[in-house]
């Protein structure tokens, strides 16, 4: 007895590290989900949709050069948000209704070298 529950202890433990990565908040306040080579945050202020990424070693990956789209679900409708780079930091829209704080959809990313990511929300 014993024995099977000190394996199924270890077992957790072996697995627990995997659900480690996922990070509940970003630096900035906002989600993070995973997107393709990069983590992606989002951040929805009022109309404003912010998007920062960060690559390998939660290091902040520049802007500049990267073009996206949010579809994000505001009462039940599909709003798609055109994101450009602003400044080296972040990805930047405007909606044309207020966004909940933290809305459900997907942000559609491209990169400068032309590769797409996107990540769930």
């Amino acid at each position: 007895m014993k024995v099977k529950f000190l394996t199924l202890v270890g077992s957790i433990a072996v697995a627990f590290p995997a659900f480690a990565h996922e990070i509940a908040r970003g630096p900035h306040g906002g989600r993070v989900a995973d997107g393709g080579a990069y983590h992606v945050e989002l951040v929805a202020k009022d109309s404003t949709v912010e998007v920062f990424l960060t690559g390998a070693g939660d290091k902040a990956v520049p802007a500049t050069g990267f073009k996206g789209t949010a579809i994000l679900v505001v009462n039940g409708k599909p709003q798609r948000i055109v994101l450009e780079a602003s400044g080296d930091a972040k990805l930047t829209g405007k909606a044309d209704v207020t966004l909940p704080a933290q809305p459900k959809g997907a942000i559609q990313l491209t990169a400068p070298d032309g590769k797409t990511a996107s990540a769930k929300f």
